[in-house]
């Protein structure tokens, strides 16, 4: 088998994959299925610990829950209503803290969200990190990451890049279907590397996710803080119309502006927090320890950068750190 044939073989591969990809509308099913692929390539920095993973999925099981109520009284938007939702609720949904130095929370559309553990230490308050999960949490329930795939054009030099990485990890003998699991793969990857929401996806997060969030038994009034702690840090200075974000500035004026519409009405849904001050503070200082701990090896290295490579959903601009991932994995 020559490698000419082999290439030509892959890139047709890796073309058919493509455009079966970016004919149409993308489905929950793709999005899902995509979504586990990625996955799969995150796990070695998700920070198993029992303890961690318990409270940060007893917080995303309340979100989760104020979305299924939400959904039965036809509170959603249109796109949500354009296939059947109940997957988002069938207890499938995870919320993953990962070990990452980068600030930022993302989802990859399907059952997984990921808590990055230097936002994790930035919050002050079980508030603070609710806010930010379910916000997370409205991207899936709006379906903005199909949103975001279907105005997506393609990955195939990515695609031949895990194709030829996969060709060679195959073997003598194995290469073709290396090349196959290494392309595909690739073409999974480069899918969330490349995505970014609009500001009209991050309004409406903010605003389902606001809902969720009153509704779980959190303070409304205590929606916008994490985004005012990134102001007072200095993190909103990229102009409005230049981002794919709202302005923090933005984002938490109008969180307190929907704080004050509710009135009294959020009272009967008021629950005590899931950790009180002290508890969170010792969660917060064992993930630390842990992210300390944790073995440094290259499948580490290969999830952090890729976790990295996500464009931002908290701050209005990219970090240098996931700026530089993003041209490290795809060239750009």
């Amino acid at each position: 088998m020559s490698c000419q044939w082999l290439y030509r073989r892959v890139l047709m591969l890796a073309c058919f994959s493509m455009a079966l990809g970016t004919i149409g509308c993308a489905h929950d099913a793709e999005v899902v299925s995509q979504a586990q692929q990625v996955h799969t390539q995150l796990a070695p920095a998700v920070m198993q610990d029992a303890d961690l993973a318990g409270y940060l999925q007893s917080v995303g099981n309340r979100i989760v829950s104020a979305g299924q109520q939400m959904d039965k009284q036809g509170l959603a938007p249109k796109k949500h209503k354009s296939e059947d939702s109940s997957w988002m609720y069938s207890g499938k949904m995870k919320f993953h803290l990962v070990n990452s130095s980068t600030l930022n929370a993302f989802t990859t559309g399907g059952e997984h969200m990921y808590v990055y553990n230097a936002l994790f230490q930035k919050c002050r308050t079980e508030d603070e990190l609710a806010a930010v999960m379910a916000h997370e949490y409205a991207h899936v329930y709006c379906r903005h990451i199909a949103q975001s795939m279907d105005r997506q054009k393609g990955f195939l030099g990515l695609a031949l890049a895990g194709a030829g990485a996969g060709a060679l990890l195959g073997g003598k003998d194995n290469r073709l279907e290396g090349a196959a699991i290494g392309g595909a793969a690739g073409l999974a990857v480069g899918q969330f590397v490349g995505l970014s929401f609009t500001r009209e996806d991050e309004a409406q997060a903010d605003e389902y996710g606001f809902a969720f969030y009153w509704r779980s038994g959190w303070d409304p009034k205590h929606f916008g803080d994490f985004f005012q702690q990134l102001v007072d840090a200095g993190l909103d200075t990229q102009p409005e119309m230049t981002s794919d974000h709202p302005s923090l500035k933005s984002r938490v004026e109008i969180a307190n502006q929907r704080a004050r519409a509710l009135g009294n009405k959020a009272e009967d849904y008021r629950k005590a927090p899931i950790a009180d001050s002290v508890r969170f503070g010792q969660l917060k200082s064992r993930a630390a320890q842990l992210g300390r701990s944790l073995p440094d090896d290259k499948s580490m290295e290969t999830a952090q950068k890729i976790l990295s490579s996500f464009s931002s959903c908290v701050t209005p601009m990219d970090q240098p750190d996931q700026i530089k991932a993003r041209k490290e994995l795809t060239g750009k």
